[in-house]
């Protein structure tokens, strides 16, 4: 989007703000990962000390040598080397065999010997077991008190086994070391993941702001939903990306077609096909059931690739309509031109008549045309009720006999009531158009033997229907059903095959029916309901 459109905002584009976001989510994640991994090591450390103490305190306990020494004037001379080698072997701070009493036969430090066990052991005088944390002589440590039983099951003397928590903590640091390079490979790995997202999205947001595309698609639903022309956006594959309110209305689509393919939709395949084949089409009119629509298409690429096609429809009924009326009333003032010719022809004739002594002929001359004219005139008006359609049989009569071509309205031609529930307008279009046709194919076929003519009938039936027939001279029509197709015409001129297009589109926007046959030429007969059975 150009620069001068965009709001600006203070805050970063959306792909760095999902950057840092990331970031920080990753970086907690991490933390949380590290801390309970660590608490987690911290206990599992703690455990497996505790089982390992233990299992050398029970050991020793039950050592027969130890019982042995007990025995003896001197334990410790036996015991000391003894412990010593225990406390080697097993990676322990210490293991202090003591009476049961707590007085020490054995310890890491000989000066100790003799001396009084600084810890709890009255479990452990009772039989039981003493597992603690407690600061002594060596510091705080694990330990673990166990009596030594004798040979009747009497508590003889006490084993004392401990790990330092120093030893603890350095055993620790050192399974923390890897755990802290994972946590931080996770991290850079993390970090380059979320930069390639960062930048990926950044691309494809173009540096846009949260607030900005906010802002953007609100635009978007606002322009959509206003504009009266139809907007339709088509996918490659032939789906629906987009289509705004009026391009429902237009296409007469009532559900939501986006996601879908046009080809499964409720859309004559001419449009299917203009706004799939990928060609650029400028104005181009189509008509659907009750609309005429011009309809533009445009292929969209972005960054050279293709996207799909952007096609705008505008509706050209009423102007179709408006068009059709010019043109009947230029033929009529065409033709009212022609006769104000030829009747200046004929005023001359008169005078003539008059000027050689003649009046008498003078009069027959004048009285005559006039009665031809009139007689038209009192008939059409007389039998036709509605005024525009009687206006429009007149000027086709007038213009039929410029043509060189036979217009004749039909004795039964009557129509009384001038409410027939189809708008005039509409009625100009579809009786306007059928005599149009039959003039032009009448006077194409006139050397084809005969005089061309185009026979008219207008009549209202007793129940409102109206009957609209018009039959020509022409060759006929060989394909009936593509007849009111848009582009169908018998002339080889471009700009033609409108016409009965747009009388097949007003017929059945009344729920009418059109029927073509064959007499000496083409048929038309069309029948209209009354207002309450179209509806």
């Amino acid at each position: 989007m150009p620069s001068t459109t965009r709001i600006r905002t203070r805050r970063g584009s959306l792909a760095r703000q999902l950057l840092i976001l990331q970031l920080v989510v990753l970086f907690v994640l991490v933390a949380a990962g590290v801390a309970f991994a660590y608490l987690d090591s911290v206990r599992a450390t703690e455990d497996r000390a505790r089982d390992k103490v233990t299992a050398v305190a029970e050991a020793v306990a039950d050592a027969p040598g130890v019982l042995a020494a007990l025995s003896t004037s001197e334990p410790t001379r036996t015991l000391q080397p003894f412990a010593q080698s225990v406390r080697a072997d097993t990676d322990v701070d210490f293991v202090t065999i003591m009476d049961k009493n707590g007085i020490r036969y054995t310890h890491p430090n000989p000066a100790l010997i003799g001396q009084r066990f600084i810890g709890n052991i009255g479990e452990a005088q009772r039989g039981g077991k003493v597992v603690e944390t407690y600061a002594g002589s060596l510091g705080p440590s694990e330990r673990v008190v166990v009596p030594v039983r004798g040979a009747a099951g009497q508590v003889v003397a006490l084993v004392s086994v401990g790990i330092t928590v120093e030893a603890i903590d350095a055993e620790l640091r050192e399974r923390l070391w890897p755990l802290i390079g994972v946590a931080a490979a996770v991290l850079v790995v993390g970090g380059i993941g979320s930069y390639l997202v960062s930048a990926r999205l950044r691309r494809q947001t173009r540096g846009i702001a949260p607030e900005e595309l906010s802002n953007l698609f609100e635009y978007h639903e606002a322009v959509l939903h206003s504009v009266r022309e139809g907007l339709l956006l088509v996918g490659g594959d032939g789906r629906v990306v987009l289509c705004n309110d009026g391009a429902r209305a237009l296409l007469g689509v009532d559900e939501d077609v986006v996601g879908r393919e046009l080809s499964a939709s409720d859309i004559p395949e001419d449009l299917v096909e203009a706004f799939t084949s990928g060609e650029e089409r400028t104005d181009e009119l189509h008509l659907t059931e009750a609309r005429v629509l011009v309809v533009s298409t445009s292929p969209v690429r972005s960054r050279g690739k293709a996207m799909g096609t952007v096609v705008i429809l505008r509706d050209h009924t009423e102007l179709q309509a408006l068009t059709g009326e010019l043109t009947t009333v230029r033929g009529l003032a065409e033709a009212l031109r022609s006769q104000a010719h030829e009747a200046a022809n004929r005023l001359h004739t008169v005078v003539s008549l008059v000027e050689i002594g003649r009046p008498e002929q003078a009069v027959e001359f004048a009285t005559e045309e006039l009665a031809l004219a009139q007689e038209l005139t009192d008939r059409v008006v007389g039998a036709v009720a509605e005024p525009v359609l009687a206006a429009l049989l007149l000027g086709k009569a007038a213009e039929a006999s410029e043509r060189g071509v036979e217009f004749t309205i039909t004795p039964d031609t009557v129509m009384e009531d001038s409410d027939t529930g189809v708008p005039p307008r509409d009625l100009v279009t579809i009786l306007g158009n059928l005599i149009d046709n039959g003039i032009d194919a009448a006077a194409g076929n006139a050397g084809h033997g005969g005089r061309p003519g185009v026979e008219v009938t207008v009549r209202s039936g007793a129940e409102g229907l109206l009957l609209l027939r018009v039959a020509d001279t022409g060759p006929g029509v060989e394909d009936v059903e593509e007849v009111f197709r848009r582009g169908w015409s018998t002339k080889p001129e471009d700009g033609h095959g409108l016409g009965l297009a747009l009388v097949g589109q007003a017929v059945r926007r009344h729920s009418g029916t059109i029927d073509v046959g064959r007499d000496e030429g083409a048929v038309f007969t069309v029948c209209l309901p009354p207002k309450e059975s179209a509806r």
